[in-house]
C-alpha cells in the first residue's frame, strides 16, 4: 500500500483515510494545516491512486494491512469508505488508536444489494469517461484545482475493486466493540446528505455518548472537499483540545 508521510517524526501521528473512488490527494487541504504540528500520514487505500495495482479485496484485509504500518498509537480521520475503515480500526486495534474522526460513515446495511452492484458493474467502464467523470466529481465536491486527480483516479479504480469497496460499503454495521473504544470521537454528517447517513452518524454517536457529534449545515457527502478551510479549523481545534 501506497503511503505519504510529512510533518515532523516526533510529533504526535495523524492517519488519514480517503473516501472510495478518490485517494489521498483529498486530503490535501487539511494535511497541508496539519504537517507544521502532527506527523501526517496519507495512504492510498488499496484499489486507489498509487495502490492501484493492488486490489480491493475487503474492509477486514485493509484494516489488516493499515494495523501493520502503524507502529506509534494515531489519530484516524476517515471520510466515507475510510470512516467506516477508521471504526473498524478503532474497534479491533483499539491499541493503536488514540482518537478517531469519523466523517460522513454510512453505518447501516443497505437493502438489494445484490442488484445495485449488478448495475454498479454494468457501469463501471462509464467510470473512464471524462465526462462522467466529472459528473461524479462534482457530486463529491472535487475543487477545480483536483479535478485532473479524480478523473485519473477514478480511472485507474478496476470493476474488480470498485464491486468490492462498495460491497463492503454498503453491507457495512458498527461492530460491536465501537461502543467499548475508550479514545475521543467526533462524529460528522452533512445536513444535505441522505436520510441513511444522518441516521448512521446518529446511531455511530450514540454508540460512543461521550462523543462530538456535529451535523454540518449546507453539506452534501464530501464536508472535506465542500468546505476544506472550516473542516481543517475544526479538526486542528479538537485535535488541540486533546
Amino acid at each position: 500500500m501506497y503511503v505519504a508521510t510529512s510533518g515532523p517524526a516526533d510529533a504526535p501521528p495523524v492517519l488519514l483515510l480517503h473516501g472510495g473512488g478518490v485517494a489521498g490527494w483529498m486530503w490535501d487541504s487539511l494535511r497541508e494545516r496539519l504537517e507544521t504540528d502532527y506527523r501526517v500520514i496519507v495512504p492510498d487505500l488499496p484499489g486507489h491512486g498509487h495502490s492501484a495495482d493492488e486490489p480491493y479485496v475487503s474492509h477486514a484485509a485493509t484494516v489488516a494491512a493499515l494495523a501493520r504500518l502503524i507502529t506509534t498509537p494515531v489519530t484516524v480521520i476517515g471520510f466515507s469508505l475510510g470512516a467506516q475503515l477508521s471504526i473498524l480500526l478503532a474497534s479491533h486495534y483499539p491499541q493503536l488508536v488514540t482518537n478517531a474522526v469519523i466523517v460522513s460513515a454510512q453505518a447501516k446495511a443497505m437493502p438489494f444489494t445484490g442488484l445495485t452492484l449488478a448495475a454498479l458493474g454494468v457501469s463501471a467502464p462509464l467510470a473512464r469517461q471524462r465526462w462522467f467523470a466529472k459528473l461524479q466529481a462534482r457530486e463529491l465536491f472535487v475543487p477545480p484545482h483536483q479535478i485532473e486527480d479524480y478523473i485519473e483516479t477514478s480511472a485507474g479504480v478496476t470493476k474488480q475493486s470498485l464491486l468490492a469497496a462498495v460491497g463492503e460499503n454498503m453491507r457495512f454495521e458498527l461492530p460491536a466493540e465501537w461502543s467499548i473504544f475508550d479514545g475521543r470521537v467526533l462524529v460528522m454528517a452533512g445536513t444535505k446528505e441522505r436520510r441513511v447517513m444522518h441516521e448512521s452518524a446518529a446511531a455511530i454517536h450514540e454508540a460512543q455518548p461521550a462523543s462530538t457529534f456535529t451535523l454540518v449545515e449546507h453539506c452534501g457527502h464530501g464536508i472535506p472537499l465542500q468546505r476544506p478551510d472550516w473542516f481543517s479549523d475544526r479538526v486542528r481545534e479538537w485535535l488541540a483540545q486533546a
